[in-house]
């Protein structure tokens, strides 16, 4: 194969996947990369996460946090994929609240500590076996609104996008994911729930992770999305 036939094999794998690294709060999105959100370890190649039971499929972060963003709760968060996101599934957020006298850029979010806040899911209009379709596909900011009635506090917001084109058997589906460190100003007295663990949400080929183009229903993996009581 020559040199250049390659090079051009490989940009285009790298085209095909993607990260997330900065943030966009109310239409305003940070200049420079991995300001709010930990540094993942695909900052230069974009590949994703396949294996739910390893801790890179809690914030894939190769090194703690730097800096953190400032949000009013009831207010929009999005989160930029610098190649857009090229590829076909769901895109979920997930939310942990920092306990007090714990420091947020370097607190690890284990355990039962993660609500699903809000999900961007897909459609099959026909009810048939025509292919679905996904809202976020090519997007280059997917967002969502904190909820109003979350309490204010530090929190780890996870983003992830799971990847399906591959999907057809357990270890197939491909996360795209990262975490911001976000303070939520104006908050609520609401207690956010069910909690989960990452990993432990998930399972290998379990609900939401196994999908094929025949497929007429699909429902997310996790819990279902807290309503903000």
């Amino acid at each position: 194969m020559k040199p250049t036939t390659l090079v051009l094999l490989m940009a285009a794998v790298v085209q095909a996947h993607y990260r997330f690294s900065k943030l966009v709060i109310n239409g305003e999105t940070e200049a420079t990369e991995w300001k709010s959100i930990r540094m993942t370890k695909n900052y230069q190649d974009d590949h994703g996460v396949t294996d739910v039971n390893s801790a890179d499929i809690r914030c894939f972060q190769r090194q703690a946090g730097k800096g953190t963003a400032t949000i009013t709760a009831g207010e929009e968060l999005g989160f930029v994929a610098d190649q857009g996101v090229t590829h076909p599934g769901p895109v979920q957020f997930y939310m942990a609240r920092v306990p007090e006298g714990k420091d947020i850029n370097t607190w690890e979010a284990t355990g039962n500590v993660w609500f699903k806040a809000a999900v961007i899911d897909g459609t099959n209009p026909t009810g048939k076996t025509s292919g679905f379709t996904w809202p976020t596909y090519n997007k280059k900011v997917v967002s969502f609104t904190i909820p109003k009635n979350v309490p204010s506090g530090k929190y780890l917001v996870r983003v992830e996008s799971i990847a399906l084109h591959q999907a057809q058997s357990a270890g197939g589906a491909q996360f795209y994911l990262a975490c911001a460190q976000v303070e939520v100003t104006g908050g609520g007295n609401g207690s956010p729930g069910p909690l989960v663990a990452f990993p432990g949400a998930y399972k290998s080929g379990g609900p939401g992770l196994i999908f094929s183009w025949q497929t007429t229903t699909y429902t997310p993996p996790g819990p279902e999305v807290w309503q903000g009581n």
